[in-house]
C-alpha cells in the first residue's frame, strides 16, 4: 500500500478542486490581466507531479503485478498520456502508464487485452474497459493502464487494441508525447482540459490536445488568454467538420472517437462561452 505520506498527499491534491471552486478568492476582485488569470487558473489545477507525487508510488507498486502477468514479455511499464505529457489537470485520469510488451508476446492485442482484463478482475483490481486501456482505481488513484506489443526492430510503434471498433491499430506513443510536450501549448491544453471537465464535456484527452494544437498552428505564444478565445472560436466554428488523424499513423482517424452530437454539444458550449464578458465564466 502507499505511504501515507503519499496517502496525504494525494488526498490533498484530491480535495483541491473543491476548495478552489467553492471559496470567494479575492483575485477575482483584484487588478489583474485575463493572461495573469488564466495562468494562475491553470496552475491552481493542476495537480502534484514529480518523484515525490503519488502516483510514482503507485506505478512502483503496480509493476509486481503487471509482471507476474506478462512475465518474460514485459519490456517496460511507463508513464504516458497527460502525465508524461505535462498536460494533466484535477478531475482527469491521474496516471495512464503504458505497458510494452516485446514482440514475442503470443496472441493478438485483442487477446492480450482480453486476457489482462480477466487477470485483474482476477486479482481484485475491479478493472473497467475503456477504449484502449483498462481503467482501474488504486489507492484513490484513476490508473489507466494500456497494454501493447511492440513491433519488431528498433522503432518505437507499437501495437494495442481499440475496444470501440474491436480491432487492433498501430501507433507510435513517443510521437505523441514528443508533438505536445514541444509544442508550448501546454498552459491553452491544460485550460481547455478545465474548461472541457466543467461542462462536463466527452472529450478524449488526445483529441482536445491535437484540436488545440489545430486550432493556434498560427497563433502567437505567451498570450494565454488570447488563445483560448482562438480555440473557443475554433471549437465553435471548425470542430465539427474538422477531421483530426493520428500524427503517428494517419490510418487512424481521432476525430471518430466522437459521435456526431457530442462534437455538437462541445461547439455549442464554445459559443455559449464566448458569449460571456467575464473570465470568471469561462473557465474558474
Amino acid at each position: 500500500m502507499l505511504s501515507s505520506e503519499a496517502k496525504e498527499n494525494g488526498r490533498k491534491y484530491r480535495s483541491l478542486l473543491f476548495v478552489w471552486n467553492h471559496a470567494n478568492f479575492p483575485f477575482r476582485e483584484a487588478k489583474m490581466t485575463p493572461d495573469d488569470y488564466m495562468l494562475l487558473t491553470v496552475s491552481r489545477h493542476s495537480p502534484p507531479t514529480g518523484l515525490q507525487s503519488p502516483v510514482h508510488e503507485v506505478r512502483a507498486q503496480l509493476q509486481r503485478p503487471i509482471k507476474s502477468w506478462a512475465k518474460r514479455y514485459l519490456l517496460d511499464i511507463r508513464f504516458s498520456g497527460s502525465y508524461a505529457k505535462c498536460t494533466r489537470v484535477i478531475g482527469c485520469t491521474d496516471a495512464d502508464l503504458l505497458i510494452s510488451l516485446g514482440p514475442r508476446t503470443p496472441g493478438t492485442m485483442k487477446q492480450i487485452y482480453k486476457n489482462f482484463f480477466a487477470y485483474l478482475a482476477v486479482k481484485n483490481y475491479g478493472p473497467r474497459q475503456q477504449n484502449i486501456s483498462i481503467g482501474i482505481t488504486y489507492s484513490g488513484l484513476k490508473i489507466d493502464l494500456i497494454p501493447a506489443k511492440k513491433h519488431w526492430g528498433s522503432t518505437n510503434n507499437l501495437s494495442l487494441f481499440e475496444v470501440e471498433r474491436q480491432r487492433e491499430i498501430q501507433t507510435n506513443i513517443d510521437t505523441h508525447i514528443s508533438l505536445v510536450r514541444q509544442s508550448h501549448r501546454l498552459d491553452e491544453i491544460k485550460a481547455t482540459k478545465i474548461w472541457h471537465n466543467l461542462r462536463h464535456l466527452r472529450f478524449p484527452s488526445f483529441y482536445l490536445e491535437l484540436t488545440v494544437l489545430n486550432a493556434l498552428r498560427s497563433s502567437e505564444e505567451n498570450q494565454p488568454a488570447a488563445n483560448i478565445l482562438t480555440v473557443l472560436e475554433y471549437l465553435r466554428d471548425k470542430f465539427i467538420s474538422s477531421r483530426v488523424s493520428d500524427p503517428a499513423n494517419s490510418n487512424n482517424i481521432i476525430s471518430d472517437d466522437l459521435m456526431l452530437h457530442e462534437r455538437m454539444a462541445i461547439s455549442r458550449a464554445a459559443t455559449d462561452s464566448l458569449k460571456e464578458s467575464d473570465w470568471g465564466k469561462i473557465i474558474w
